[in-house]
């Protein structure tokens, strides 16, 4: 086995050099949160052994815990290479930031770079703002909380995409695969992925207007990711406007924001959103507008139209989430969601804007103007001669939206909900109207006869 330095390997030819290697052990610790320092191995990969006394290891360990701050308590142990003896240090760590001796370091290729205090207080700001460890940190719940169906189902899904090869046999190996857990307990990351009742929210809901005076239905859901990413998206989808598309052979029914685009934005809201944060995902549905928001910072030092271009570097907050998202194809691949919502928008013509808010990080969608489609959407004169004016504008929402409620109707048309109901009566017994499928999860159908 050929050894080499790099970016998260340090390699030491013996104890003697102690005070530079726990320097390493900081800098690495800084650019990457994890790492491994060998003793016993000359810089250019040469193993040369270490000689290892009864204290030695102990001795290590006390230095370590003496001169690096925070506390770090590295796994350390006494490994043959090549026939010789050398001591294996094994260090992760997640804190905000890691001095050796009083002093700060980050590592730069195989070498370690000193830090000025401005650039400590940059490394501090940026590792606050995004990096933390919860994802790794193991959890309360048992294995036998998670969810045996979303994860028979996630790698029926992985197969299919061609993203992983083994089947299901049964939850512990699935997720010790997937690297999702720690003896008998999940990972914070396995919890919120597989466990139903695993604290995170989805807040949603549709507001008569521009703003949030008025709403028409809000909703909270819960469950595990992949389930919230469900119920999001179909809550979503009921709520927007649809127009059929005739000019084909068959009838095609076409979403106002694509749907793909939406898709995107509610899996990067719930990957990237900080779970530490009490706070819930939203999702707003305006009359002009979408908003999905989460709370987590964008990455710190980065803008949206990085990732636009396809030039930004992907920085995960949850990479075990991440991961697992991409091997179920619900992600193509890191730090390519912006780019591909913005693409599908521009294919749709549908304005989008990403922003960086004090609180988090939101995704807006701008909804057609109704007006626009004024022309489209109108039923036509032989119907509406036959209505009250109550009852056209409510063909005309209906025509826009075939899943709207009659609760929002009468926001919308400003009338009581008792008003709504008894005007649908009456367009049903006209013959102008009827309902397709059950009062919920069917829509509404306008006949022009």
């Amino acid at each position: 086995m050929k050894f080499e330095e790099t970016e998260s390997i340090e390699l030491k030819k013996s104890t003697s050099e102690l005070k530079e290697a726990i320097i390493s052990i900081c800098a690495i610790l800084n650019k990457h949160g994890k790492g491994t320092l060998y003793f016993g191995i000359t810089d250019d990969g040469k193993v040369v052994g270490q000689q290892i006394g009864k204290s030695t290891l102990k001795d290590i360990a006390k230095t370590i815990a003496d001169h690096v701050d925070p506390k770090l308590y590295p796994d350390i142990k006494v490994e043959t290479i090549n026939g010789k003896d050398c001591i294996v240090v094994e260090f992760s760590g997640h804190e905000s930031l890691y001095s050796a001796f009083g002093r700060f370091y980050l590592r730069a290729g195989d070498e370690n770079k000193k830090l000025s205090t401005k650039e400590v207080e940059r490394l501090v700001a940026k590792k606050q703002n995004y990096v933390y460890p919860w994802g790794s940190q193991v959890s309360e719940a048992p294995i036998s909380n998670a969810d045996i169906s979303t994860l028979r189902s996630f790698i029926k899904k992985g197969k299919e995409a061609g993203r992983i090869s083994f089947s299901f046999d049964n939850a512990k190996n699935i997720l010790n695969k997937l690297n999702l857990i720690k003896g008998s307990k999940l990972l914070n990351a396995g919890r919120a992925l597989f466990y139903k009742n695993n604290g995170v929210e989805v807040q949603a809901a549709v507001f008569a207007g521009r703003d949030k005076i008025t709403f028409l239905d809000i909703q909270s859901f819960h469950g595990n990711l992949f389930d919230l990413i469900e119920k999001s998206e179909t809550y979503v989808n009921e709520h927007i406007n649809w127009r059929a598309d005739l000019s084909g052979s068959r009838r095609q029914e076409i979403p106002e924001i694509p749907v793909r685009a939406i898709k995107e934005a509610i899996i990067n809201s719930l990957c990237h959103r900080d779970f530490t944060n009490p706070k819930s995902n939203e999702i707003a549905i305006y009359r002009d507008r979408i908003e999905i928001y989460n709370p987590g910072q964008f990455p710190y030092d980065h803008s949206p139209e990085e990732f636009i271009s396809g030039k930004g570097k992907s920085i995960p907050r949850n990479p075990l989430i991440a991961d697992t998202f991409y091997l179920a194809k619900d992600i193509e691949r890191w730090g390519s969601g912006l780019k591909r919502i913005a693409e599908e928008c521009k294919t749709a013509g549908v304005r989008v804007e990403f922003e960086k808010i004090k609180s988090g990080f939101q995704v807006i969608f701008y909804r057609p103007d109704i007006t626009q489609n004024q022309t489209e959407s109108k039923v036509t004169e032989k119907v509406t001669r036959k209505v009250t004016e109550n009852q056209k504008k409510i063909l005309d929402y209906v025509s826009k939206n075939k899943h709207i409620t009659a609760q929002e109707l009468a926001g919308i048309v400003s009338i009581s909900e008792r008003k709504i109901k008894e005007n649908i009566k009456k367009l049903k017994e006209k013959g102008l109207l009827r309902r397709i499928g059950p009062d919920k999860g069917g829509y509404w159908e306008i006949s022009q006869r």
